[in-house]
């Protein structure tokens, strides 16, 4: 009897905390909350403005117009787009994404490395084509015009 009430109490404080886990983790940060939570790990929700790529491969995802004043950006590196997907698709929508919130060169960012981060529809991204290769730049030619013989 007494073992039962234990087990009880037990499984009772298990769902408790498992439920509070759940309702905290749910609530989303906007970006301009963001670096108040440097160093933690975090839920944060804005609308991606733009998806702009570095000549290294590297992605970011912009949250406003001039990016050099955005408080928050999330960062994809070339080796994460695997795991990631396309990227640039995000573009326009509003995401929600989850990890470790950490501050380079005075502003909020996450470094997005799997596609779990992402919560909704956007976490089922299409993955990046098997050929694709962050690191090798083509060179497009629009072609060249010659004169008829």
């Amino acid at each position: 009897m007494v073992r039962e009430a234990r087990i009880r109490k037990t499984l009772a404080i298990g769902t408790c905390v498992l439920l509070l886990g759940s309702i905290a983790s749910a609530a989303c940060i906007s970006i301009e909350e963001a670096a108040k939570k440097i160093g933690e790990t975090a839920c944060v929700t804005g609308k991606v403005l733009k998806v702009a790529q570095s000549k290294g491969g590297t992605y970011f995802l912009d949250f406003c117009e001039d990016y050099r004043n955005c408080p928050f950006t999330v960062v994809v590196f070339p080796k994460d787009l695997p795991n990631v997907g396309a990227v640039k698709l995000l573009t326009g929508k509003t995401i929600e994404i989850t990890g470790k919130i950490e501050e380079y060169r005075g502003r909020a960012e996450i470094v997005l490395k799997d596609k779990r981060q992402l919560k909704g529809e956007l976490a089922k991204m299409p993955p990046p084509p098997k050929t694709y290769d962050s690191t090798r730049h083509g060179t497009y030619s629009a072609g060249t015009f010659r004169k008829k013989k």
